[in-house]
């Protein structure tokens, strides 16, 4: 009879093996990740509530026609500044400026194309001949006045002469007046630009020398407002695209967006300081400050081409400018004004 071998007791047949003891979870490590992912919930939703709050105090016009046979690829956006004074008060056109109280006129007017090709921004020369619907030929800027201004019908008759001038559908619009230029670069706490030469211009409250400077408020309006120099016009919109340029980068830079002290500011300042079409919305708004960024890689920034100072179109160079646009294609060179 066989003798049982001493030592570690046997299990029974066919008994599947012992498995070892499973760790203990690490308590704290899973309630740090359930913490994070809760502050990060929490600051999501908050984003997107400041968000959804800002677009509700957006002011809205009716600016781009339900009725537009216009059609173009890509997307236009229409940026006009307007020179009304009726929210300023007397001390601040005194401040900055600014002149007769009364005047609605669209002092920029800019076209910002993005799609397949190159982002490119047109200025259009606001002394520009073009025949505006229903009031005959007259300079560009006074169809905003001419369809009773910002209260009426402005928005929408300057959009429509844009239209016709162009053959492109303008898919945004948004416009910003005096104040709205003083509260943007207040808010991102200036706007760094290198200055190609002084200019010293008592009618727009300008005094600034020549170098890269950061610009305060009341140098940036004064300073995308002048005519005080020997390009007159041409440079004008030069400097305001420029500083358009400028502006939005730095809205839109991570300093600004991360930083709660001028984020918060720079959107409540803006939903006060804007008006946009119906459609636009502040991830729209978003979708134009990153536009604006893409002109410095690679972009295009341009003037309609004209023949006789900024009045008349070059109709041949302007239209090859449009069609290239309105293809969603890069413009050829000798289609670019100054």
């Amino acid at each position: 009879m066989p003798i049982p071998r001493r030592g570690r007791p046997q299990g029974v047949a066919g008994a599947p093996p012992r498995r070892p003891p499973r760790p203990a979870p690490v308590r704290g490590r899973s309630s740090w990740g359930r913490r994070i992912g809760i502050a990060l919930l929490a600051l999501l939703v908050a984003v997107v509530g400041f968000a959804v709050y800002v677009d509700g105090t957006l002011a809205r016009v009716p600016a781009v026609p339900s009725d537009s046979a216009a059609s173009s690829e890509g997307t236009n956006w229409l940026i006009v500044g307007s020179d009304s004074r009726a929210n300023l008060t007397p001390e601040e056109r005194e401040k900055y400026a600014t002149g007769n109280p009364g005047s609605e006129l669209t002092d920029t007017i800019m076209l910002l194309h993005t799609g397949s090709g190159p982002t490119t921004l047109v200025s259009i020369p606001r002394d520009s001949i073009v025949d505006i619907p229903g009031h005959g030929r007259h300079k560009i800027n006074s169809a905003y006045a001419r369809g009773g201004g910002a209260e009426k019908g402005g928005p929408e008759l300057l959009v429509r002469t844009v239209e016709n001038a162009t053959g492109l559908r303008i898919d945004h619009y948004i416009e910003i007046g005096f104040l709205g230029v003083v509260s943007v670069v207040d808010a991102v706490g200036g706007v760094e630009m290198c200055i190609p030469e002084a200019i010293k211009d008592p009618k727009a409250a300008l005094d600034i020398e020549e170098g890269c400077q950061t610009l305060d408020e009341a140098t940036a309006l004064g300073y995308v407002r002048t005519r005080a120099t020997a390009s007159s016009d041409f440079g004008r919109v030069e400097r305001q695209r420029a500083f358009i340029s400028a502006l939005l980068n730095k809205a839109t830079s991570p300093s600004t967006l991360f930083n709660p002290f001028r984020v918060v500011p720079l959107a409540t300042g803006l939903s006060g300081s804007i008006a946009v079409d119906n459609g636009t919305h502040v991830w729209h708004l978003a979708q134009l400050g990153l536009a604006m960024r893409g002109l410095s890689d690679g972009g295009i920034s341009t003037t309609v081409p004209v023949r006789d100072g900024a009045v008349h179109w070059d109709k041949k160079r302007a239209t090859a400018l449009f069609e290239a646009l309105k293809a969603d294609e890069r413009p050829p060179d000798n289609a670019l004004g100054p």
